[in-house]
């Protein structure tokens, strides 16, 4: 079983939230950070947040990790994009909200697409995995030095939610200080499978939505049967727990980019924040 799962609109839906994020911009180990803390400033529990195409500064992703701040978690952004992220004004033209998107005729997404690949194609050639994952790794991996700080999570959307899963993988974690404690991946893209999860051997959680264009039925499906098979050592490494929740009628971004005046699409949101914080407070404690 091998599926790679294309590149098409790999990022993008949603709507841009309103609020003001409360933390600050730090550089860390070299890259502009945004960092947002729990008001007692308690590092021992920290998540590191790997954003979609849209950046850092994307204010969905820095509100979001205010909350995870809020519950107690010291939050990392860092810039992995190098000052290259795609621009947010480009957020709504493909796989816009589920109503939009039922609307669209044949022309309409055959349009979508050409411009998809004509942007998409190039900024992930220069963001591809042999450039973007040490960056990654190494930005977690000081992280790990910074006084205070215990066990580290990571959260990754999209994009880089592919990157949340290759950071569960041994070697780079599985080790005592080394690597992360626990990951979750809300709506990843660019998955090989089973060949990323094969080597995760650290607690890992999914939040996928089932209007997901990136990952159909038949995809959901052979994650789902080869984390059951990690769990009984039948496949690659034997993980102890792992969970895959599935979102009804939830598009690819809905966990940081949906729309909060839909509240089906809020509740999503709501749960997909709960389930990560419930899985961070459950391991990494």
């Amino acid at each position: 079983m091998s599926t790679g799962v294309g590149m098409s609109s790999c990022c993008l839906s949603g709507k841009v939230q309103d609020g003001k994020p409360k933390g600050r911009e730090q550089d860390i180990n070299g890259i502009p950070t945004y960092v947002a803390e729990p008001e007692n400033g308690d590092k021992t529990k920290t998540v590191v947040f790997l954003v979609d195409i849209f950046g850092w500064q994307f204010p969905n992703v820095r509100l979001l990790a205010d909350e995870y701040a809020a519950a107690g978690f010291t939050t990392y952004i860092p810039d992995v994009h190098e000052g290259d992220s795609i621009d947010i004004s480009f957020l709504q033209t493909v796989e816009p909200q589920l109503p939009e998107r039922e609307k669209l005729s044949l022309v309409d997404k055959a349009a979508s697409t050409a411009k998809v690949g004509a942007t998409l194609g190039p900024w992930l050639a220069t963001h591809r995995e042999a450039v973007a994952r040490p960056i990654i790794e190494n930005f977690i991996d000081k992280v790990r030095y910074i006084p205070g700080t215990n066990k580290v999570g990571v959260i990754g959307f999209c994009w880089g939610g592919r990157y949340a899963i290759t950071c569960a993988q041994k070697p780079f974690s599985g080790s005592e200080s080394k690597g992360v404690n626990a990951a979750y991946a809300c709506h990843p893209s660019l998955l090989s499978i089973p060949s990323d999860f094969d080597p995760v051997v650290v607690p890992l959680s999914l939040a996928l939505g089932d209007k997901d264009s990136l990952l159909g039925e038949k995809e959901v499906g052979q994650i789902q049967e080869l984390m059951q098979k990690k769990k009984s050592g039948e496949q690659g490494e034997k993980l102890a727990e792992s969970e895959v929740r599935i979102y009804q009628d939830q598009v690819h971004g809905f966990a940081l980019r949906g729309d909060w005046s839909s509240e089906k699409d809020k509740k999503a949101m709501d749960d997909a924040t709960k389930q990560g914080i419930e899985w961070f407070k459950k391991h990494l404690a």
